[in-house]
C-alpha cells in the first residue's frame, strides 16, 4: 500500500464535521484493513457517525486516528479542498494534515508489518467525532468499554522531532445575559445593558488571563522547551505565555434589539484553554460566581493532562523518530485539545505524533508533504514492531 495513495483517497472521501457522516471513510478503511487480513467492525450511535475498531485478545498498543475533518469553503484554495491533488511533493486538501495523512500512515505501517509476517499486537480505532466532540467518537467508545487501556499512539500532526505528550485543559461555556431595556440616550442612568454585562465578563476574563500558575520544576522545563518549539514552528516570539496562562476567546456573541435601545438580551459563547497549575473546574466556578444572574451552560470541560516523558510509549516513539530524522526528539506540550485528554483520563498513556504541515490545519491550502507521510509510516512501523 502506498501511503500517498491512501492519503489522497481519504481526502477525496467527504467527512466534514458537522454534519459528521463518516460512513464512506469507515467503509474505505475497513476494506483496506481487510486486504491485509485485519478484521474490523463499525461502532456507531446513529448509523451515520461511524467509528471503526479492530480487536486483539491481548493488545499492548492502541493506534488511534480521527476520520472527520472541519468544513472547507473552496474559495481561495490553490486546489479544490476535496480533490486530494498531488503537486510539488504535497497532497493538498482538507484533512490532509488533520488527520487523514496520519490515518494513511498508520494503515501503510500496519500493511508493512503484516507483509513482514508479524502479527501486530495492536488494536486500531478510527473515530468519527474529534472535531466537534459531541459524544459520538472516542467518548462513546470509552463509555461502552470497548477499548482496553494500553500505550496509545494518536496520529495527530506534530513537528517531526516533537511528539506531543500533553495538552492544556479546556472549557466551553455558553452564557445568556438579561438586561432591562430603556432609551439609549438615558443609559446608564436608565436601563441595564445585557451587552455590557457580557463586556464586564470579558474584562474579568482578561484579569484571569494575566495570571501565571505555579508548577513543578519538571513541568516548568517542559513548558519552556515546548514554547521554544512553538515559537520556531509559527515564527512568532513570546509564545511562552500561551502554555502558562488561561487563554480565552469570546468566539460568538449575539445580542441587542436596536441601536437606540438598551440591550435586553445577549448571548456569548466562550472557549477557554486551561494551563497546568490550576483546574478547569476552579476556573469555571470562579467565572460562575462573577455572573450569578446570567444563564450559564458548560458544554465541555477537561483538565490539563500529560503522559510522562519517561513512559514506554514516549521512549519507544522517540527512539523510532531518532532512527528516521537527524537530531534529538523534543517531546512537547500542546496549546490545543484532542482526544488524548479523554484517553489519559481513562488510563491510557497517550502520545500524539504524525505527519502534516501544522501551520495549515483548519486553514486554506491545508496540505501534507509526501516525505512526511513516508517518514511517519516508517516510524509507526518501528513502534508497532517494538510492541510485538
Amino acid at each position: 500500500m502506498d501511503v500517498a495513495d491512501l492519503c489522497r483517497d481519504l481526502v477525496r472521501i467527504r467527512s466534514e464535521n458537522p454534519p459528521g457522516d463518516t460512513r464512506d471513510a469507515a467503509e474505505y478503511i475497513g476494506a483496506v484493513l481487510a486486504g491485509i487480513g485485519i478484521r474490523s467492525a463499525v461502532v456507531s450511535r446513529d448509523g451515520r457517525r461511524c467509528n471503526l475498531i479492530t480487536r486483539h485478545e491481548n493488545p499492548s498498543l492502541l493506534l488511534c486516528g480521527h476520520i472527520d475533518v472541519v468544513p472547507a469553503i473552496p474559495e481561495g484554495w490553490r486546489h479544490p479542498p476535496f480533490e486530494g491533488v498531488e503537486e510539488d511533493g504535497f497532497i493538498w486538501g482538507r484533512g490532509s494534515s488533520d488527520m487523514k495523512g496520519g490515518c494513511a500512515a498508520l494503515l501503510a505501517a500496519l500493511g508493512k508489518v503484516v507483509d513482514a509476517g508479524v502479527e501486530p499486537r495492536a488494536e486500531v480505532v478510527f473515530v468519527c467525532d474529534e472535531e466537534t466532540g459531541t459524544g459520538h467518537g472516542i467518548e462513546y467508545l470509552l463509555a461502552k468499554d470497548v477499548l482496553r487501556p494500553c500505550d496509545t499512539l494518536i496520529a495527530e500532526p506534530t513537528p517531526p522531532l516533537s511528539p506531543c505528550i500533553g495538552q492544556k485543559g479546556l472549557a466551553r461555556i455558553s452564557f445568556t445575559f438579561h438586561g432591562k431595556p430603556g432609551h439609549s440616550s438615558l443609559y446608564p442612568a436608565v436601563g441595564r445593558s445585557a451587552i455590557m454585562e457580557a463586556h464586564n465578563l470579558i474584562s474579568f476574563l482578561q484579569e484571569i488571563h494575566e495570571r501565571e500558575y505555579r508548577v513543578s520544576h519538571e513541568m516548568e522545563g517542559m513548558i519552556g522547551r515546548s514554547s521554544l518549539v512553538l515559537e520556531e514552528l509559527f515564527g512568532i516570539q513570546g509564545l511562552n505565555h500561551i502554555l502558562r496562562r488561561v487563554m480565552f476567546n469570546p468566539g460568538v456573541i449575539r445580542g441587542g434589539e436596536k441601536a437606540n435601545i438598551v440591550a435586553e438580551h445577549c448571548e456569548l459563547d466562550l472557549d477557554l484553554r486551561i494551563p497546568w497549575g490550576c483546574s478547569a473546574g476552579e476556573i469555571v466556578s470562579e467565572i460562575a460566581s462573577r455572573v450569578p444572574s446570567a444563564g450559564m451552560k458548560v458544554t465541555a470541560v477537561s483538565d490539563p493532562s500529560c503522559t510522562s516523558p519517561s513512559s514506554a510509549i514516549v521512549q519507544r516513539l522517540c527512539g523510532a523518530i531518532r532512527r528516521v530524522y537527524p537530531g534529538d526528539p523534543v517531546p512537547i506540550f500542546q496549546w490545543a485539545a484532542s482526544d488524548a485528554r479523554h484517553l489519559r483520563k481513562a488510563g491510557f498513556p497517550a502520545v500524539e505524533y504524525g505527519p502534516g504541515e501544522v501551520t495549515t490545519i483548519h486553514g486554506i491550502d491545508e496540505r501534507v508533504s509526501i516525505r512526511s507521510l513516508q517518514c511517519a509510516e516508517e516510524i509507526y512501523q518501528d513502534v508497532i514492531l517494538s510492541y510485538c
